[in-house]
């Protein structure tokens, strides 16, 4: 009897150590399954609504899609009202979402007011150090970082496209003077015009309805017109290709996602990439909790080149086989 219960005492004994030990080796994997299963929530806020725009927001959930990520995102767009931007970042934050993407310059800006903890990571945005959103690209701090447009290439190709292509001398553009992107964009423009013996003519707006009078009010006065990335005469932009092209002017824009739209060619990049590029910065953040601001902050890789053949054809301008360009065709 004292034998067996001794056997009994070892079986038992083995039996709960066995059971222990398969308890230890099955946490990790749970914890695996937990953080596969988690749904993660992605507050989104757009300044405004156009193309270059909708696509870095593609990009973005594009590459949240391909990580694997379960996401639950809400979007919100301010329709170019700066008071609409405060409210939804306010909101987002009320809701403490994972992470805040903001799609613009006036996007961050307004989520990075209200909050320094919640991540944001941004695009779209011009100069990100001169909107005081990063401290460095290398090195962006707080809880901050994200992806510009803005390619070191994009203003000097196309004033050599003004000058040796076109022959032209005076630029004409409008732009949204409030806007910080706007205005970081004309200072890089007029910077730089000088050394091509080039001329700006301004006109500015406040908002999307005053853009066909303002491009008409200098039409008459220029060779070639310039439409930067500016949120608000993008939104708009089919109003000034429809005067440029009524007066067979040539109309160059800062964002290849206006080529389709009556630009006659863009020198520019492709805004579902650079929102693909901030979304795996998104990816990095949620799952691997690293830290925004210790995460440089990315200008875009590709220059491109694109040139709309319709609208050639309307102004009279010749498609050279030099150009290297990408054609569009409707």
């Amino acid at each position: 009897m004292n034998a067996f219960k001794k056997c009994a005492f070892v079986f038992m004994s083995a039996i709960f150590i066995l059971g222990a030990c398969n308890n230890d080796t099955a946490s990790p994997d749970t914890n695996k399954d937990e953080e596969k299963g988690k749904t993660y929530t992605i507050g989104i806020t757009q300044v405004q609504e156009h193309p270059a725009l909708n696509l870095a927001t593609e990009g973005f959930q594009k590459a949240l899609e391909e990580a694997g990520l379960d996401v639950e995102y809400d979007i919100q767009n301010a329709q170019g009202d700066n008071t609409a931007n405060d409210t939804i970042a306010t909101n987002f934050v009320s809701a403490n979402v994972d992470l805040i993407f903001a799609n613009s310059t006036p996007s961050a800006q307004a989520a990075l007011s209200k909050t320094n903890e919640i991540p944001i990571v941004f695009t779209s945005v011009v100069d990100p150090v001169g909107a005081e959103l990063v401290e460095s690209m290398e090195k962006p701090g707080g809880n901050v970082t994200g992806t510009s447009h803005h390619h070191p290439d994009s203003i000097p190709e196309t004033l050599t496209f003004f000058k040796e292509q076109l022959n032209a001398k005076k630029i004409g553009t409008v732009y949204n003077s409030g806007e910080q992107n706007a205005r970081a964009q004309i200072d890089k423009l007029i910077k730089q015009m000088d050394d091509y013996g080039l001329e700006l003519v301004e006109a500015t707006v406040s908002t999307t309805a005053d853009v066909k009078q303002a491009t008409e009010s200098i039409i008459d006065q220029v060779d070639a017109f310039y439409v930067i990335t500016d949120n608000t005469v993008v939104s708009a932009f089919e109003s000034v290709a429809d005067v440029t092209s009524d007066k067979k002017v040539p109309l160059l824009a800062a964002d290849v996602a206006s080529v389709p739209r009556g630009a006659f060619a863009a020198y520019g990049v492709d805004f579902f990439e650079v929102g693909h590029e901030a979304g795996k910065m998104a990816v990095k953040i949620l799952t691997e909790e690293a830290n925004p601001g210790d995460i440089p902050a990315q200008p875009p890789k590709t220059l491109l080149f694109m040139v709309n053949k319709k609208v050639a054809e309307t102004i009279g301008m010749e498609i050279k086989p030099e150009w290297n360009a990408d054609i569009h065709e409707e």
